[in-house]
Parts: C-alpha cells; structure tokens; sequence
C-alpha cells in the first residue's frame, strides 16, 4: 500500500513538472552560466551602433540574435515531415515531452537522430527548399538591420549546417556559415552530428583572410555568446536578452535582400507542437473530407456541386469585368481563356464559372490527376509546332484554358508567359487566378503530384479568387492592327493579370523553378520523345 502511494506521488510530481515546462514557450532556452558576471549581464546593450560596422566582420548567432523564437522544435518537424514522412513528424511529436524534460543539448541530438537518421544527404533539399521561407517569416527586423550594416557576416548556429545555410548565403547574403556537421554512411544521414568545431572553424576563416581587413565585432545573446570560444576572437561582443528579441518587429517580404519566390513543401504553417498536434487530428477527417469533395464535383454538376462544396468549407469568389466577356452556350465563337497558374485546380473552377464545355492543356500532368479530372485535359509536347496545330484543333471544337506559366507559383509573382497562346490570334480572355490554404500546399516540386489535388482538398477552407478580365483589344493581338509581335502579346497578358491580382511580373521560367526546388529541369517523361521549347 506503501509503495502505490508513494508512486502515486511519484506521478503526480512528474506531471506538474511536465505541466510547467510544457506551459514555458521557451522551452529550448539555455540559463545563465553561474559563472558568468551579473554586472556584464545586466549592462548588456540592446543593439549595436549601426554607424561603425561598414568595414567590420560581423559574427553573429543565428538563433540567439536574428531569430525571433526561442525554440527549433518546428525546422526539425519540417525536416521529419517533408524529408522523412507523416510517421517519422508523428515520432517527433510523440518525443515533445520528453524534450521539454532534457537540456538543450540532448534536445537536439535527440531531435536530429529522429528527423536525418536513414535521409539521403544527396536527395535532401529541404535546407534550399522548404526551411528559408520559415527562418525568414522568424527573423527580426532590428536584428536584420544590424546583420545588413556589417561589411561582411559569419553565421554562427547550434543547428546543423545544412538547415540554415541554403537560408542564410542565399536569401541574407551571408558570407559564411559555421553549424553542426552531420554525419553520413554510405550517403545516408545517421543522425549523428560531429563533435562542436565552431571555434575551430571561425579561426580558419579569420586566418585565412577570406572575410577581408577590419575588425571582427560578435552579436549575440547574452546567456550564451559570453561561453563560447568563438566569441572571444571578437574585439567587442555586443549582447542582447531574450526579451529584446521577443520584441522584435518581423521582417515584411519587401525587405528580403533577394525576394522569395520559389519554396516547397506541403506545410502550409508553422508547425510548432500544438499546430502539429492539431494537423494530426486533422489528418483522419480531412482526407474524408477531401474524398467527399472530389466525388461531388465528379458526380453532380457544377450548378449542384458548388453550393454542396461551399457547405462543406470551400470557398469560390468570382469578379467579372462590366461587359461579360462570356458567350452564352448557343454561340459558336470560342474562346481562349490565358490563367496564371496557382494549383491543378485552375481550369476546374474555371469550368464552372464560364458553364461551357472546356478544354485544359497542360504540360505536365500526372496520369491519375488526368484521369480523374472532371474536365477534359490535353498533354502537349513541347515541340512549338506540334503544339500550335494542337491549340489550334482543340479552339475549333470549343473553349480551351492555357496557364502560360507552365508551372505553379505560391508567391505574389507571375513568371513569364511563354508566347504560344499569342500565336493563335484568337479572342483571347485573361483570367486572373489566386489560391489560398491555411494547412497544406496543393502544389509540389519534389513530392507526388498525383497528391496535389488530394492535399489541397484537405485544408479545412480551401478558398479560390477568380477574376475574368475583359478581352484583349484587337490591335493589342498578335499581328493586329497595332502589329504587335507575339512577345509582346504574352508580357501584356501578363502584366494585365499581375495588376489585377497585385502581383510582380518576372522573367523566371519553370525551369528556373525545378533547377532551385528540385534539383531537375521539371520534365515529366512520357510515351514519346519530347524536349524543351
């Protein structure tokens, strides 16, 4: 009787103290070193004078000077969901407990051994291509102004390498970056990171002179810079507290040094512990409620479906010009309908607003996705050609959808508009397109495509913005009364739809896109030889 009672107890000691680290939203921040100074502590200055670090080398921490949160749970969790899978980020949430109850160092061996252990180092991207877009929405304003100041930065990081650098030397212009080395057998990650060379590493690129003349100048925190070998190369170390950093302001997209415009990966939200939790409850009855979806839109008509989908939390809003340009069914002019391009789903809803038999080419399309597209798809070749006379075929029978993009975009940007929609010198109608989810992309660059419509389906209120622009003037078309060449054609299309959706143009093509996020030029093979345009 003794004994239950005295675990009873046991239990009941535990939970509260797992209740309280549960409840402290730092829960990965590192106490005061006894042995550091209070009087250096209490005297830290908030920021450092911005006037003098033109010519100096900065040397700052990552996480405890630039980044607004406190905790790396939700990079690891990205890692284990998009890199490992659903099972490996259910691992990781099922440990979060645990991590909470362990000091920091153990934190992240355990956090690294579940999220690399068995990833292949060749085929991991997540550093380039997922985590930026989620270190950039965590950095700070005042500690980005500081970073941009200095002439030339070093990074410093407890995480390892390959998480943060794609994010610092690509989108902050950091010289270089010094993190935790993973290990790899056979070229596979075992979850394992090499003992700390920090120090080791800062020497060798101060000696070697790679950062130029001037002096070294560190940024920090000041509950760990003060402990670090690093740290104590730099003439002064300017410091600053955690509650500095919780007040910092976030960084707004227009002050990136290089916009973000390509990032992968399902996630569509920070995924701190309880927004993971949240997913997987979701999980179970968004994919019903996606199966749900699907079958309506497949079985009933668009006139029955759309109030059934609307219940169900899908939401549609539709803007169109003064003067409609929408014949009714009884007309045999056709027309060309040119989309920007946000997920598979464009030329479906696009169906269902115009209510006339439509046509979707495509350029790469899953064989599932064309099966079971409610509308009739095309696949083209890439040979210009072949495909004009194609365009030109399927315009005759009826209304056809072209997203001259030729890849999806997430951003606020249109990338170039490939001209051969110009060439057809037909009524041309832009249709301006933008999506929004709140749980899951429903695009991919690395992953399954033959999953997009599924994953966008199973955010709890997919929402769709389609605007119908009015239709291009005659003299605005390709050899018209204005003579207008066909690349002339396609940048005013362009610049047509990114003023309506508040958009920026660019010249970046789906090439670009797959090169960054994949590794690979974006072609999906078919029965047939094809090469690019």
């Amino acid at each position: 009787m003794a004994t239950t009672k005295s675990f009873f107890k046991f239990l009941l000691f535990f939970s509260q103290y797992l209740l309280k680290r549960l409840r402290n939203p730092h829960l990965f921040h590192v106490k005061t070193n006894a042995h550091t100074p209070t009087s250096q502590l209490q005297n830290c200055p908030p920021l450092l004078p911005l006037h003098l670090l033109s010519n100096q080398t900065l040397l700052f921490h990552v996480e405890d000077s630039l980044l607004r949160s406190s905790s790396p749970f939700p990079y690891f969790m990205l890692v284990a969901f998009e890199a490992g899978g659903l099972l490996r980020a259910l691992l990781l949430l099922l440990l979060h407990p645990l991590l909470c109850c362990v000091g920091e160092e153990m934190a992240l061996k355990v956090m690294v051994m579940v999220s690399f252990c068995g990833v292949r180092e060749e085929g991991f991207r997540v550093g380039r291509a997922v985590l930026p877009k989620f270190f950039l929405e965590d950095v700070g304003l005042e500690g980005f102004e500081v970073l941009v100041r200095a002439g030339r930065r070093v990074g410093v990081s407890e995480l390892p390498r390959v998480m943060v650098e794609g994010f610092l030397k690509e989108y902050l212009e950091v010289e270089a970056v010094v993190g935790r080395e993973l290990k790899v057998v056979g070229g596979f990650y075992v979850g394992l990171m090499e003992e700390k060379k920090v120090g080791l590493a800062v020497e060798e690129l101060l000696g070697d002179g790679m950062l130029g003349g001037g002096g070294v100048v560190g940024f920090g925190s000041c509950n760990r810079c003060l402990d670090q070998h690093p740290f104590s190369l730099c003439k002064e170390i300017y410091l600053v507290t955690e509650a500095d950093r919780r007040s910092y302001h976030s960084l707004l997209g227009h002050r990136y040094p290089k916009p973000l415009i390509f990032h992968d990966g399902r996630l569509a939200f920070r995924p701190t512990p309880l927004a993971t939790l949240a997913m997987f409850m979701w999980v179970p009855f968004g994919l019903f409620l996606a199966i749900f979806r699907a079958l309506v839109w497949l079985l009933l008509s668009p006139k029955v479906a759309i109030p059934i989908l609307s219940f169900s939390g899908m939401r549609l809003r539709i803007k169109r010009p003064s003067t409609s340009p929408i014949p009714n069914k009884q007309d045999p002019k056709n027309i060309l309908y040119v989309c920007n391009h946000r997920t598979l789903l464009d030329p479906v809803y696009l169906s269902a607003i115009v209510d006339r038999p439509l046509t979707a080419v495509t350029y790469s399309l899953s064989r599932l996705s064309e099966i079971l597209a409610p509308i009739k798809t095309v696949r083209l070749t890439r040979e210009r050609e072949e495909d004009k006379k194609s365009m030109e075929k399927l315009l005759s029978q009826g209304d056809l959808a072209v997203c001259p993009e030729g890849t999806t975009c997430r951003e606020p940007f249109l990338l170039r508009f490939s001209p051969l929609f110009a060439e057809l010198n037909k009524d041309i109608v832009p249709v301006a397109l933008d999506a929004h989810v709140s749980m899951f992309y429903g695009t991919t660059a690395g992953g399954l495509k033959c999953l997009d419509p599924v994953f966008f389906l199973m955010n709890p209120f997919p929402a769709y913005d389609v605007e119908l622009l009015e239709k291009v003037a005659e003299e605005c078309l390709c050899g018209g009364v204005g003579g207008k060449s066909r690349y002339e054609v396609a940048n005013h299309v362009q610049e047509e739809i990114g003023r309506a959706l508040g958009f920026e143009c660019t010249t970046l093509t789906r090439r670009d896109k797959y090169l960054i996020l994949a590794g690979n030029e974006g072609i999906v093979p078919t029965d047939h030889k094809t090469k690019r345009k």
